[in-house]
C-alpha cells in the first residue's frame, strides 16, 4: 500500500467514525460523494484492501505475447542484424518477418537482451557566470534611464548610471538630455 492509499484509508476511517461527513471526505479525496459511498461499502466488505486498485499486480491486457518477444530477440541475435538500432530493427522485423512491434518496445527488449545499449543523454552545458574583472575601471556597464523622474512637476530628466564590474561601485547623474556631450561629461 502506498502513501496515497494510506491517506485515502485514513479519510475513509474518519467518515466511518463520523468525524467528517461523506461530502467533506469527497472534497478531501477529490472524488464524488457517490464514489465515497462506494468506497465505504467496499471497505465494509473487503477491509483495508478496498483502497488498493483491483488490477494491481496483473499484467497489462495490451501486453504482447512472450512468444513474440522471444521470436524477435532470436531473430535480432543473428549476425545479419548485428549493429541494428531499434528503429531499423523494427522495420526489418515488420517487413521481412511479419512481426509488428513498436520501436520503443523493441528498444526495451533489445536493452534487456543486451543487443542494444542506450546512449546517455548529453548534458547541456550549464551557463557559468563569467569571472568579475580584477581591477577598478576595467569594465564599466553604462545605461541611461528615460523615466519621468519628477512625475510631471518639472522638466524631463534623464538618469545616466554606470556600475564598475570589479567593485560594484555605482555612479549616477541626472542630466537634461541624453546626448553624447552629456554622456562624456558623466564619464
Amino acid at each position: 500500500m502506498n502513501q496515497a492509499e494510506r491517506d485515502r484509508l485514513v479519510t475513509l476511517r474518519k467518515v466511518k467514525k463520523r468525524v467528517i461527513t461523506q461530502a467533506e471526505a469527497a472534497g478531501e479525496l477529490g472524488v464524488s460523494v457517490r464514489h465515497v459511498k462506494r468506497l465505504l461499502k467496499a471497505l465494509k466488505k473487503r477491509g483495508d484492501k478496498a483502497v488498493i486498485h483491483g488490477l494491481r499486480g496483473r499484467p497489462s491486457p495490451r501486453r504482447l505475447p512472450e512468444a513474440t518477444k522471444q521470436a524477435a530477440i532470436r531473430i535480432l541475435s543473428e549476425p545479419v542484424y548485428a549493429g541494428f538500432g531499434p528503429t531499423l530493427a523494427a522495420e526489418y522485423l515488420s517487413d521481412k518477418h511479419g512481426l509488428n512491434v513498436s520501436k520503443e518496445t523493441l528498444r526495451h527488449w533489445m536493452m534487456v537482451a543486451k543487443l542494444w545499449r542506450g546512449r546517455r543523454r548529453k548534458c547541456e552545458p550549464v551557463h557559468l557566470q563569467r569571472p568579475r574583472r580584477t581591477r577598478y575601471g576595467e569594465l564599466v556597464q553604462w545605461d541611461t534611464s528615460d523615466h519621468d523622474w519628477l512625475e510631471g512637476r518639472g522638466e524631463r530628466l534623464y538618469l545616466i548610471s554606470m556600475i564598475d564590474d570589479a567593485t560594484s561601485r555605482l555612479y549616477a547623474r541626472f542630466v537634461m538630455s541624453d546626448s553624447t556631450a552629456e554622456n562624456m561629461r558623466v564619464l
